[in-house]
């Protein structure tokens, strides 16, 4: 493998090859419930590890469970997790863990890739998270070409669902935290390539309204109308916004109602809540308890609360300082001068931290515009965000730099 003296060199020397692959996995949709496209893209990155001699696992997880139209759960099937591991017993024991699935579903117009300059590549999932996947593939690939290698450990989590919470994937998950020293995750840097420090919690919440089907002429005030109840819930939680710092709260999905001359009885509701501590959770529940008490006072109008807040904050601690500072270093080295930002956004990241383990979660590849059909990349920061990686690795394991 190694044709070059110095690991990091042979990394720049892997970009044209890098850039290829990127293309062909970003071409293949992998929105989270494409379960074959998801399983597509799982088989080739597994293939892409093989010559690295972990041991790989395919893992089948259980379906996600979600709020239908009406208003019943419903399972809907996720694909599978990749798992691969070298050296478990190894002194130093590393994490690495990106996902497989985008929010851009088999349905969605955009579904190829671009180059609309030299250095960008503009498509679904170059810089969320597939990019980052070959960043974290060249980095261990370097690390196989150290003699020190047997020193550290390293197990790969590629997981199917982080897009929708990783509710499946959430126990492989902490197992993992359970069993390492230190995490990396290769979520997208932000735009101006720096990274992230502190990350808001996230909790996913659904109402679903019922109330009573009436003819809307003859016997109007037989009904009850649950869209225009839930109208007022949607009013009511919006409102919230503003009165804790800390907490956004987005409605995000509104359903209800059919035929014009029907009252309509069921209404569903969705929202997303980002906070920065456990209080603000308490403070949530309370200003919803309220709203629902209030609504469920309405004769003839019931509703359900459902859901709750799956990644807890990530605050930027001691032990995420420590690790932060390893990194810049690597990277001053490299020639990159690294900030550690805070953010809104979350990612696995945030339930490592929360089940124990010190983890960076931004370090793949530079770009923007995610979760958007402008979303683009950086083509150069896949060798530059591995060499990153790679370095801190490297020197982990000669011992230049030490964790405990």
């Amino acid at each position: 493998m190694n044709a070059l003296a110095n690991p990091l060199d042979w990394i720049d020397a892997q970009l044209p090859a890098m850039r290829e692959f990127l293309v062909r996995l970003a071409d293949q949709n992998s929105g989270s419930f494409n379960v074959a496209g998801v399983n597509a893209v799982g088989r080739d990155m597994a293939d892409r590890f093989a010559s690295l001699g972990a041991t790989t696992e395919f893992i089948d997880l259980a379906p996600f469970a979600s709020t239908g139209d009406d208003g019943l759960l419903h399972a809907r099937p996720v694909g599978r997790a990749v798992r691969l591991r070298k050296r478990p017993e190894a002194p130093l024991r590393v994490f690495l863990c990106g996902h497989l699935d985008t929010v851009y579903p088999a349905d969605s117009a955009f579904q190829s890739v671009i180059s609309p300059a030299d250095d960008v590549l503009r498509g679904p999932g170059v810089a969320d998270l597939k990019g980052g996947l070959l960043a974290m593939w060249a980095a261990l690939a370097a690390l196989e070409q150290s003699p020190h290698r047997d020193r550290i450990g390293w197990e790969v989590l590629l997981n199917p669902d982080e897009e929708i919470g990783s509710a499946s994937s959430a126990a492989l998950l902490a197992e993992a935290a359970a069993r390492h020293h230190l995490g990396l995750v290769y979520e997208p840097a932000l735009p101006d390539g720096h990274l992230v420090g502190a990350r808001k919690g996230s909790g996913n919440f659904d109402v679903v309204v019922h109330g009573r089907a009436a003819h809307a002429g003859r016997d109007f005030a037989a009904g009850r109308n649950a869209l225009a109840a839930c109208a007022r819930l949607v009013d009511g939680v919006n409102a919230l916004n503003g009165q804790r710092e800390g907490v956004t709260i987005n409605p995000g999905y509104l359903h209800g109602g059919g035929a014009l001359n029907i009252v309509p009885d069921l209404a569903v509701f969705k929202f997303n809540v980002r906070a920065t501590g456990p209080d603000d959770g308490c403070w949530l529940h309370e200003q919803l308890d309220l709203l629902l008490t209030r609504a469920n006072a309405v004769d003839g109008i019931s509703v359900e609360l459902r859901g709750g807040f799956t990644r807890p904050a990530k605050p930027f601690d001691e032990r995420n300082r420590r690790l932060a500072a390893l990194i810049g270093d690597c990277g001053r080295t490299l020639g990159l001068s690294l900030e550690f930002k805070p953010t809104g956004g979350c990612c696995d990241g945030n339930n490592l931290h929360a089940a124990g383990l010190p983890n960076i979660d931004n370090l793949g590849v530079v770009g923007g515009d995610i979760h958007s059909e402008r979303e683009w990349m950086r083509v150069s920061s896949l060798t530059e965000r591995a060499k990153l990686s790679a370095l801190l690795l490297l020197r982990l394991a000669s011992g230049e730099l030490a964790w405990s």
